[in-house]
């Protein structure tokens, strides 16, 4: 297959959430850096020839034309493009954090110009959360310093030759299909379940609870150690090819148990080794998103 002719962050999240920052850590990464660009004008990005660089996009409720719908479409036509190879990074952070960004800066929410921090959050939050799922990858810049959000983004996207593979092992929930970005998926669903023990069910596969009892399945011990025996020979074939970030998926049915608490033992083995390591886990997250949605509900009812 052809090498694509444009490659585009589309860089997204609530406001204060860091955007401008990430931005201009891309454009210190060797990208071209757009900011605040209608949706209108992305298509003619790519209708000529090749890009000389790649470019980062920023878009915002602050666009013009933005439109949550019209920017899933947008990523839907852009996805589809041969000649184009897209990654949506979404900058995360909790309300809370957001709220007193706005209110120490004393500005007005764009989403909520007469009204409180809060109501602009809250809807703002509400309106991103399509664009949230889909994402590529995800950073939450709650508790981030501007260094470790240039870090992330390092491993991420530096174009530059640094002679270093950038590993993300992520979890997920097969309910929610395959994630989009992902290198090398394996399926956990063989295992021993948690979900069916009442005391289990309710913790998440980072209790070393349900670790242990996924570790007790009597096909987990060679299954993570021919896995991993695997990885290790595969990671420094992928160096050698030149290959800066490869993302391995772990699935199971919730994406709560089992593919979670193979992540972080995954992770983990691959970071003893030396490699660089980063862990995410996708239907935690959209969960704990959900959680902070509703919690903002209630609380302005």
């Amino acid at each position: 297959m052809p090498e694509p002719d444009h490659r585009l962050i589309l860089v997204t999240g609530p406001s204060g959430a860091g955007r401008t920052t990430a931005i201009r850590v891309l454009e210190d990464l060797g990208y071209e850096g757009i900011d605040n660009i209608p949706l209108s004008l992305v298509p003619r990005l790519i209708e000529g020839s090749p890009l000389g660089r790649p470019i980062s996009l920023g878009l915002d409720v602050r666009n013009r034309d933005f439109n949550a719908t019209a920017l899933i479409e947008l990523i839907d036509r852009l996805t589809r493009n041969p000649r184009v190879m897209l990654e949506i990074l979404y900058l995360d952070c909790a309300p809370g954090v957001l709220i007193q960004r706005f209110s120490e800066t004393r500005r007005r929410h764009p989403l909520a110009p007469s009204d409180t921090p809060a109501q602009g959050v809250e809807r703002e939050l509400d309106l991103l959360a399509p664009i949230r799922a889909r994402a590529d990858h995800l950073i939450d810049t709650t508790d981030l310093t501007q260094h470790d959000l240039k870090a992330d983004l390092a491993a991420l996207f530096d174009i530059m030759p640094s002679g270093r593979l950038s590993v993300s092992v992520q979890s997920f929930s097969y309910k929610r299909g395959i994630p989009r970005g992902v290198d090398m998926i394996f399926d956990c669903r063989f295992l021993t379940n948690p979900h069916w023990v009442t005391e289990l069910s309710p913790l998440d596969g980072r209790d070393p609870q349900v670790a242990a009892y996924v570790r007790s399945d009597p096909r987990f011990a060679e299954f993570f150690q021919r896995l991993r025996d695997l990885l290790l020979f595969l990671l420094p074939a992928h160096l050698d090819e030149g290959k800066a970030h490869l993302t391995i998926g772990f699935g199971c049915t919730g994406g709560q148990h089992r593919s979670v608490a193979v992540t972080e033992m995954m992770a983990n083995a691959l970071a003893e080794k030396g490699w660089a390591v980063s862990k995410r886990h996708r239907e935690l997250e959209r969960r704990g998103a959900v959680a902070q949605s509703e919690a903002m509900r209630v609380a302005g009812a």
